[in-house]
């Protein structure tokens, strides 16, 4: 028996190498810019972005502190200011947003364009006059640790970009209104960047928000396997490069909502790939997309009259038991049972491009349907190609052939014989029976539901050497 000095030793080397183990989430979800810039847009609209630019306080901004602290050109403006009947935003655009990497490399630039028509009205002229202003609101996009150690993703320092601000007359007019319109300007390049700071980053900030959250209740939105689901929640966010990486954990829960199975981060290797020019990716580690094959295959029972359901396979069956006894063979009757049990569920074994996924399964031998025990039992470790594809927004997957690579014989009633005797027959069985059964339960596929959620018709996916990859498929 090891002593405590031993346990001491062994759990001080296992700390030790987890310690220095690169830990990976369970699932990776990676959003590239062309994702957050539409979806900030969407919910600068929903905000109703250019309704805050049209109703901007412009006249009462410029009146605050015309000519700051010296007198008499103060009272020179404010006579000026006294010509003005009103000033407002006549029309208001937001251009394409520009999202990038941050100067100190923190975090993601988010970048506004403005374009706006103000309108000037005096008794001085009977037209109105037409001010363009131009500026580009700036926010940063950063990760941020909370006092217990928590990470979330925040936006930061909302304000006009250093010298994106352009005012200018769309036409001239004559040199009274024009001095006019130039006294006006120069009092609107410190005041736009004012109300861009009090008026619209209060709703940018807002916009941000909501996206957080709707991209958080998409991330759990439960995802179906048959009876069972698997749910992800947020671990830790984080910023590489333009892409915005959540790492994920997961659950598998059972028809009756428990908790079967915890994923967390472990040493388990995860491979997420360089996204490019992709909009998003769901990567996806091997122990968790098994995890999900195993709810879809549980442990089964298939029993079969084969001489009802396949009567030739049935024939060729009698014919290889006639090589180990005669006697046996002809006490098959038009009722003999086959019956295959899988006693573990399938296991999913991943590679660059392909996979593979290995079962074991006990193959039995009635002679007719009242026999009380079995001719022989066949132990069988069998394997199959396992083929995922996408169909709309759903990952398909697919077992093709499978093949019996390694058979033991458990038990026989009709003497001791070599298995190998009834390795063609007892694949054609698997092929006939267990393939087409397994095959029609992932027949309905897992959805992935940001992939319409976020307006792409159809999924893509490919594999890693340990993860699958689900991506929107291109148009």
């Amino acid at each position: 028996m090891a002593g405590p000095f031993t346990f001491t030793l062994l759990c001080g080397l296992l700390a030790a190498t987890l310690a220095g183990a690169t830990l990976s989430p369970p699932a990776v979800l990676s959003l590239g810019r062309e994702i957050i810039k539409e979806r900030l847009t969407q919910k600068l609209n929903n905000h109703d972005a250019i309704g805050i630019l049209q109703h901007l306080p412009l006249l009462s901004a410029i009146r605050e502190k015309p000519a700051g602290s010296i007198p008499i050109l103060g009272n020179v403006v404010n006579s000026i200011l006294n010509h003005i009947i009103w000033l407002k935003i006549t029309s208001a655009n937001i251009l394409q947003l520009q999202v990038e990497p941050s100067d100190e490399g923190q975090g993601l630039a988010v970048k506004i364009p403005l374009d706006m028509v103000a309108g000037l009205n005096t008794p001085l002229i009977k037209t109105i006059v037409e001010i363009h202003m131009e500026t580009e609101v700036q926010a940063i996009i950063r990760v941020n640790t909370g006092e217990r150690g928590h990470t979330h993703l925040v936006l930061h320092g909302c304000s006009n970009s250093q010298g994106s601000l352009r005012i200018s007359l769309l036409r001239k007019l004559s040199f009274l209104v024009n001095s006019l319109a130039q006294t006006v300007m120069s009092l609107l390049v410190p005041a736009l960047p004012k109300l861009v700071k009090t008026q619209l980053c209060p709703m940018i900030q807002a916009a941000f928000e909501d996206m957080h959250a709707d991209l958080l209740h998409l991330v759990r939105v439960p995802v179906s396997l048959g009876s069972d689901r698997l749910e992800f929640d947020l671990l830790s966010p984080a910023i590489k490069g333009n892409v915005i990486q959540l790492e994920l954990g997961a659950k598998l829960l059972n028809s009756h909502g428990d908790v079967t199975k915890w994923f967390n981060k472990s040493a388990i290797s995860l491979t997420v790939p360089y996204l490019d020019s992709t909009p998003f990716s769901l990567t996806v580690r091997q122990d968790v997309v098994n995890a999900a094959v195993t709810a879809l295959l549980p442990p089964e029972e298939l029993v079969v009259l084969l001489d009802y359901v396949l009567p030739e396979l049935a024939h060729r069956l009698k014919s290889n038991i006639k090589v180990i006894s005669e006697q046996a063979a002809n006490q098959l009757g038009p009722t003999q049972i086959v019956k295959i049990l899988t006693r573990q569920t399938p296991e999913l074994l991943l590679d660059q491009g392909s996979a593979k996924v290995a079962q074991l399964i006990v193959l039995e031998v009635f002679a007719t349907n009242e026999a009380h025990h079995p001719f022989f039992t066949l132990g069988i470790e069998a394997s199959s190609e396992a083929q995922f594809y996408t169909k709309d927004d759903r990952l398909m997957l697919n077992f093709n052939e499978i093949s019996s690579d390694w058979i033991h014989l458990m038990n026989s009633g009709i003497g001791l014989f070599s298995p190998e005797l009834l390795r063609n027959i007892t694949t054609e069985i698997l092929v006939s029976i267990l393939l087409p059964n397994q095959n029609g339960k992932l027949r309905s596929g897992i959805p992935i539901s940001m992939v319409k959620a976020w307006g792409f018709k159809e999924a893509s996916s490919f594999l890693t050497k340990d993860s699958l990859v689900v991506t929107p498929a291109a148009p």
